[in-house]
């Protein structure tokens, strides 16, 4: 049975590396902020909105602890899961978690490309962005270094990419 958690900040390549990474060993891959929306029939957004940060986080836990019931499961947290509750500690004991690490200008780059998609995200300047991804990191980089594993994610930007990356986490987690 394999029960992996991808957890990092956002725009970490948690999905992109988590769907190949699934597919390349037959798991069943789950993005728990896709869980979830699925489940309530709204947008993670919209469920911030009407329950605030709280109520949202109790719930992500909750669609958390159901997801890692599944076996041969590669399951994206959202970007601040880890950091709630005994969230950590939870994905630390029911199977393998890995933070994925990427460095800032990594960040920066690929946030302020999807930048719109992201309403915490969508109206800060350039600066700003980059204000806010640096502070952010720094207070959730205690949480995800708590993973069994650290991957460096800075190279997720095209297919062979992906493919070579795939192929150092499967050696990483001793499953080649």
């Amino acid at each position: 049975m394999i029960r992996i958690f991808l957890i990092g900040y956002m725009g970490a390549g948690k999905t992109t590396l988590g769907k190949a990474f699934a597919r390349e060993l037959g798991l069943t891959f789950v993005d728990l902020d896709w869980f979830i929306e699925e489940r309530y029939h709204k947008t993670v957004r919209q469920i911030f909105l009407e329950r605030g940060e709280d109520g949202f986080r109790e719930l992500e836990k909750r669609m958390l602890h159901e997801a890692a019931d599944f076996e041969d499961v590669v399951i994206s947290t959202g970007g601040g899961t880890p950091c709630f509750f005994d969230n950590m500690e939870y994905m630390n004991a029911c199977g393998e978690t890995v933070f994925l690490d990427v460095e800032i200008p990594v960040l920066f780059r690929r946030l302020k490309a999807a930048k719109q998609q992201r309403p915490l995200l969508a109206q800060k300047n350039d600066e700003e962005l980059l204000t806010f991804i640096t502070e952010a990191l720094a207070k959730r980089r205690p949480c995800y270094s708590k993973a069994k594993y650290t991957f460096e994610a800075d190279k997720l930007e095209d297919r062979q990419q992906i493919k070579d990356s795939v192929k150092r986490l499967k050696d990483i987690l001793k499953l080649s």
